[in-house]
């Protein structure tokens, strides 16, 4: 139970090659990335990874209509059938040729599959359980070249195929009399998507030249005339046609009218029309950009938008059938390779696989809806938070990406290296990061304002290969992998505090103590070196290894150092007395595949192997650990024992993952990989050169090795987390075993659980549920507790059940709506049992770091929440202040008016007061 990790979730990647789909609602996006799937919901802004992974990397993706199975295909055609509502394989299915691309029918009781240039017709899975999911329908013959698109009729009647030899095919999906089968031309080019309009036959291609077609028919989809005889045996047939003879004979004996409206009816069947079509218009995209190609394209029918998207990374949005350009964007500078759009037609998705980038955007407000990259190139190093909210990463591209870890989704990249980050750390706060880079330089960013406000420099230009920061956040240390120097700075001022030398060798790792100012450092020249911080930067102790130092890292109690080595090996070391006290010979469960140009076997080459990364768990018993190798070994320190090994991917469109050599790519000449049959095109396979383990920068065109770069124990210690050649693998702890109970007698049962709740005996009633130890039972004992009555039992609980209690608490606190409840649990708890837990700190440290991340996620939505309604309540008082003042301008308006009114009148009473004294005179 306490190693039941599973894989979780992969971040680090968005999008890799295939084609993109909406699901049913249209309010998330299924992505192939690598041999796996991505869902990524674009309403709660969350992303989640299938646990279902395919042989080799995935091409394409089909969908049902009703969003409950999708078929998924790899590079060589075997398929999986996968249920998207329980997230398992129902099906396995071998196209035995690579798949080109698959789509269900409307109806959703059929697909399609083209591979090469045949399109294959399957009847779909249904409710009924069936032998075998994949039941071949038809095969439909005609393109000379490879088929590239499909698309069906809103009936399901009918179906067409685009091809490379710049013909498009519409089949019929039943035999129909007036349409067997049509070839339409008028393309100089690859096909690269054809649709049928709404309800009807008419067609539009489009080419790979930026050329659209407007195809028109004159059969209307009612008009297809089903033949009567399906295809039977010869001798059934016979029968039937002998048994329909006789019925007519005795339908004519009794009425002559039925031979006439038989006669007529043949009558009507032979004058039935074949289908026909006919080119109303061709248009062009590209007139300016010739040297663009046209690489993507998606129909929405109901609103008659057509999305076109080109190598440049421009797209087109069109009204059909009058091809009015509604605008044109260009929205990465790499090519789209697949576009689609959701059930109402709002948003686009544009998948460019060159960059890694997952694009959705919503073309009415002309706005991003999702913007999603990962790291291009491989992943170098990674790093929690302090309270496990974020995960920061560093890949060989120069970004530095900060991942949630509740969304899995990235939410700031920093893009200020200009080379390959070779390392990354966050300080004690959890709101600066630190990185390294081969650029020469060491930043700080600021996770409150999102920029790089430190940026450390050597007097010397040399690459970081390694970085550390204190527990202060006050030192940062950098080690060179040149001039094997150790570099220290202050956070603070940003100056360079002290030159540590002594190292006869590249710098490989250093590590802080935990709980001293003292700092480890591991070199090549077989040594780790330990520093103390508070006695002039001097060194405090130096421990000779056998071989070369790999990697160093500290216990999270500060009283013991694992060192893996170059010989495969881990040994444990006390810094204090500077004596070794155990190893793990670890070389064997590496169990290294081999490179497909090896000329040695897997056995042998599993001998240079060795552990490039290691990280303690949270309670310091076991040490995890990973290197050149699909394995990650999970190893107990006391025991020194292998509990568990990790197999990180299957996929074998990477190198180094066979184990045997495969006697099929062998010829007399050698393995085909070591083959190039492109000869400078773009297709062809990259040798590479001794010693490269990244291939060519400036090629996407070469098989890179798997392998695990780096790992860390989430500081909850319910996940850990890997940088490999896939991604950022993310392994978590399985809930859904929730009944594992301890202690355990007769007597404890649900009902006599509830009794003692009836009988209010709060804190037996929280130990028998402990015992019992299922989720449910234990929720609902801990909130039948009266508020005021939180203090009183927890002050009577055994102490053996307060650290469990704090565990359930922290968990609970996480998900749970009843905030002040558990916090009021939580403080009571650490209140009462403070120093009986501060005795086993070491023990207790993942549960308190799980309430504290509990805590935080609450502190920070709640923090939003005020400032929003701050900000609304500042607006309105504004806004009342400005309508008063409206107001009393107004009033004085008014006031001034009516004085002015009064004076106007008192001077006319005066005027006539004076006429009427001077008619009096005269």
């Amino acid at each position: 139970m306490k190693f039941a990790y599973k894989f979780s979730n992969l971040l680090g990647a968005v999008y890799r090659q295939g084609n993109l789909s909406f699901s049913k609602d249209g309010n998330a996006v299924i992505s192939p990335v690598g041999n796996r799937i991505s869902i990524f919901d674009l309403k709660s802004n969350t992303s989640v990874t299938l646990p279902v992974c395919t042989a080799k990397n995935i091409t394409c993706v089909g969908i049902s209509p009703n969003g409950n199975v999708a078929i998924v295909v790899d590079e060589d055609g075997a398929a999986l059938l996968v249920s998207l509502i329980t997230r398992a394989i129902l099906h396995h299915f071998h196209f035995h040729k690579p798949v080109n691309s698959i789509r269900f029918s409307p109806d959703g009781r059929k697909f399609v599959v083209t591979k090469e240039n045949v399109a294959l017709m399957y009847h779909a899975p249904g409710k009924q359980r069936e032998f075998n999911a994949f039941v071949l329908d038809k095969s439909y013959h005609g393109p000379y070249d490879e088929t590239t698109c499909i698309d069906w009729t809103d009936d399901s009647k009918c179906f067409v195929v685009g091809s490379k030899d710049m013909s498009t095919w519409v089949f019929g999906a039943e035999r129909w009399m007036n349409l067997t089968y049509y070839t339409l031309g008028g393309h100089k080019d690859i096909i690269v998507g054809c649709f049928f309009e709404k309800d009807s036959l008419d067609l539009y291609t489009v080419s790979q030249d930026g050329v659209l077609c407007l195809w028109e028919s004159d059969t209307e989809l009612d008009s297809l005339v089903l033949k009567n005889k399906p295809d039977k045996p010869k001798m059934q047939r016979k029968d039937e046609e002998e048994e329909e003879e006789d019925e007519e004979r005795v339908e004519e004996a009794q009425e002559g009218e039925v031979i006439r409206g038989k006669a007529q009816k043949s009558k009507s069947d032979k004058k039935t029309k074949k289908v026909q079509y006919k080119q109303i218009s061709k248009h062009f995209f590209n007139k300016e950009r010739d040297f663009t190609n046209l690489t993507a394209a998606a129909y929405h029918k109901p609103t008659h938008i057509l999305v076109t998207g080109f190598s440049s990374g421009i797209f087109h949005l069109h009204e059909l059938p009058e091809v009015n350009l509604i605008h044109s964007l260009s929205i990465s500078d790499q090519k789209i390779a697949s576009v689609a759009l959701n059930c109402s037609g709002d948003w686009i998705a544009f998948g460019c696989s060159g960059m890694g980038q997952l694009l959705v955007w919503e073309w009415q407000s002309e706005s991003y809806v999702f913007k999603q990259q990962g790291h291009f190139n491989n992943l170098a190093s990674l790093a929690y938070s302090p309270d496990g909210q974020y995960i920061a990463t560093g890949g060989d591209d120069g970004k530095v990406k900060i991942w949630n870890t509740n969304s899995c989704l990235c939410f700031v990249t920093f893009t200020e290296h200009t080379s390959s980050v070779t390392n990354v750390a966050f300080t004690s706060s959890g709101f600066v990061v630190v990185s390294a880079s081969l650029d020469g330089t060491v930043r700080a960013f600021d996770l409150h304002r999102y920029r790089n406000f430190r940026t450390f420099t050597s007097p010397r230009p040399a690459q970081f290969s390694t970085l550390a920061v204190d527990t202060s956040g006050e030192l940062v240390s950098a080690g060179a992998q040149d001039s094997f120097e150790i570099f220290l700075w202050s956070m603070q001022t940003g100056r360079l505090l002290e030159v540590l030398g002594g190292h006869e060798g590249p710098v490989s790792c250093l590590c802080f103590s935990p709980v001293q100012s003292i700092l480890a450092s591991s070199s090549w020249d077989r040594t780790i070196r330990l520093w103390d911080m508070n006695d002039s930067w001097q060194v405090k102790e130096t421990l000779h290894l056998t071989t070369d130092a790999l990697s160093v890292t500290y216990r999270p109690d500060g009283q013991e150092l694992a060192v893996a080595t170059l010989n495969g090996e881990i040994s444990f070391w006390n810094p204090n007395t500077a004596t070794q006290v155990s190893s793990v010979a670890g070389r064997h469960d590496l169990e290294m595949g081999r490179k497909e140009s090896d000329k040695v076997t897997a056995k042998q080459l599993s001998k240079a192997k060795c552990f490039t990364s290691l990280c303690y768990s949270a309670d310091g018993d076991s040490i995890l650990s990973g290197g050149q190798s699909k394995f990650v070994c999970i190893n107990n320190v006391k025991e020194q024992m292998l509990l568990k090994k990790f197999e990180i991917s299957c996929n074998l469109s990477f190198d180094a993952m066979e184990e045997f050599l495969d006697r099929r790519k062998m010829t007399e000449f050698g393995s085909l990989a070591l083959v190039d049959e492109g000869a400078g095109d773009k297709d062809g396979v990259s040798i590479s050169l001794p010693g490269v383990k990244r291939g060519d920068m400036s090629s996407r065109h070469f098989k890179p090795e798997i392998r695990v770069s780096s790992l860390r124990f989430s500081p909850t210690g319910c996940s850990w987390a890997a940088t490999t050649t896939e991604g950022l693998l993310i392994y978590s702890l399985d809930g859904s075993l929730v009944f594992d109970p301890y202690d355990l007698d007769l007597d404890v049962t649900p009902a006599s659980i509830r009794k003692q709740l009836r009988h209010k005996e709060w804190a037996a009633a929280i130990v028998l549920a402990f015992r019992l130890n299922e989720k449910a039972l234990k929720q609902e004992v801990l909130e039948t507790v009266p508020h005021e009555q939180i203090p009183v039992v927890c002050g009577t609980l055994p102490d053996i059940y307060v650290e469990k209690l704090l565990g359930f608490v922290a968990a609970c606190l996480e998900k749970s709506g009843h905030l002040q409840f558990y916090m009021t649990w939580a403080q009571s708890l650490l209140m009462l049992h403070g120093q009986k837990l501060k005795n086993r700190s070491a023990a207790i440290l993942p549960t308190l770091q799980a309430l504290q991340k509990s805590i935080q996620r609450h502190w920070d939505n709640l923090a939003k929440l005020c400032d929003f309604n701050l900000y609304n309540i500042h607006y309105a008082v504004a806004l009342s202040k400005q309508r008063g003042m409206k107001r009393a301008l107004g009033q004085e308006e008014e006031n001034s008016q009516d004085d002015d009114d009064d004076d106007q009148e008192q001077s006319e009473e005066m005027n006539e007061a004076n006429l009427e004294d001077e008619e009096m005179i005269l």
